[in-house]
């Protein structure tokens, strides 16, 4: 006797295609990537959701900022992931061979750096941090950066570099810049080239990696102050539009201390998806300052995503520091040293005397006698 399928039968619902290097969030199972670094991966919420913009304002010299961009390219090669790499400051091919190198980490028995070993006092050792490598929740890999990676790895990549708009190239559309229009061909091309778009049916799904490294920089102005911003906000519009159809992600840094006017910062924010900044120590005061002497700048967090939720991922903390150590760049909670020998004095040394807080006290008369 034939069973008469029912409307009540299990359906299976349609999966996320597995795609090397990504998984589906368990917060609201949205597609995310590793930025290759751990620690940048947990305070903004498990990893860069794929159709997204993750702005970096750069530090003063924009050393740390680099710094990201080359561990979102690593990442990216090591997983198979296609990449596209643009500049007019530095060039693409050397950011590219400076690359670290992926660290294979044994779980029985981890490999600990001596950097990591610290001395603190004992009450001070229970007190709970920001993971800067929780092994648990990371799905990237590891790199150190005082290796680079192998050129054979490399070869194998798919990486298309742009440094420039050619000679014969204008700017289209409502761009006065031809780089800014130039660049977003490219990336419209690179989309629909590599059937990375959601319409799209490829063989083998696969991610595409933007890297975008000092956007709007000096060196990319041809006009006025003021339509070299207007540019800007066009062309993250029109990226951000580009992304949320398509199996790309966007890390793009730029150099916000030379904004002169802080609203196209802010237009900037509301554009992208992800927003933090770098703060530096190199130059400043707090160079010299005690309170940061384990730390090398402030990291701080501008805007989080929020795709396919209502509300944005909450971090444990948004009091953030980053250090460079000798194999890796890792983002910490801030936490006050134990002990400040050179600034710190008792507190009884700062109160006024008994005798002059009294009724009446000998010596001079103040406001407070009666």
């Amino acid at each position: 006797m034939a069973v008469q399928q029912t409307s009540f039968q299990k359906k299976t619902k349609s999966r996320v295609p597995y795609i090397p290097g990504s998984k589906p969030s368990i917060h609201n199972a949205q597609l995310l990537v590793s930025s290759g670094m751990p620690s940048f991966d947990y305070v903004i919420g498990g990893g860069i959701p794929v159709g997204t913009i993750v702005l970096v304002e750069e530090d003063k010299y924009g050393t740390y900022a680099k710094l990201l961009i080359k561990y979102f390219l690593a990442e990216g090669a090591v997983c198979g992931h296609s990449l596209l790499v643009a500049s007019l400051d530095s060039k693409c091919q050397s950011l590219v061979e400076e690359l670290p190198a992926p660290v294979q980490y044994d779980d029985a028995h981890p490999e600990v750096d001596a950097d990591d070993k610290m001395t603190i006092a004992w009450r001070y050792q229970n007190m709970r941090a920001v993971q800067s490598s929780p092994t648990s929740t990371s799905f990237g890999h590891h790199f150190d950066i005082s290796k680079i990676m192998d050129s054979q790895t490399l070869k194998e990549a798919n990486i298309c570099y742009w440094t420039g708009p050619t000679v014969e190239s204008k700017a289209e559309g409502r761009f006065t810049n031809s780089s800014y229009s130039d660049l977003l061909s490219l990336i419209q091309g690179k989309i629909e080239e590599g059937e990375f778009g959601i319409a799209s049916n490829p063989e083998k799904r696969n991610i595409l990696r933007i890297a975008v490294h000092s956007l709007s920089s000096p060196l990319w102005s041809e006009e006025t102050q003021g339509s070299q911003f207007s540019d800007l906000v066009l062309f993250l519009y029109c990226l951000r539009s580009l992304l949320r159809s398509a199996y790309a992600v966007c890390m793009l840094t730029v150099p916000s201390h030379l904004f002169q006017d802080t609203s196209t910062l802010s237009r900037c924010e509301h554009l992208c998806d992800t927003s933090v900044r770098l703060e530096s120590f190199a130059g400043s005061e707090k160079e010299t300052n005690p309170v940061y002497k384990d730390y090398h700048g402030l990291f701080h967090i501008s805007k989080l995503s929020a795709i396919n939720t209502l509300a944005p991922h909450v971090p444990e903390s948004f009091d953030l520091a980053f250090k460079l150590r000798r194999r890796k760049f890792v983002i910490e909670k801030l936490h006050l040293p134990p002990e400040l020998q050179e600034t710190t004095q008792r507190e009884q040394d700062d109160l006024p005397s008994v005798r002059a807080m009294s009724c009446g006290g000998g010596g001079t008369r103040n406001l407070l006698d009666f």
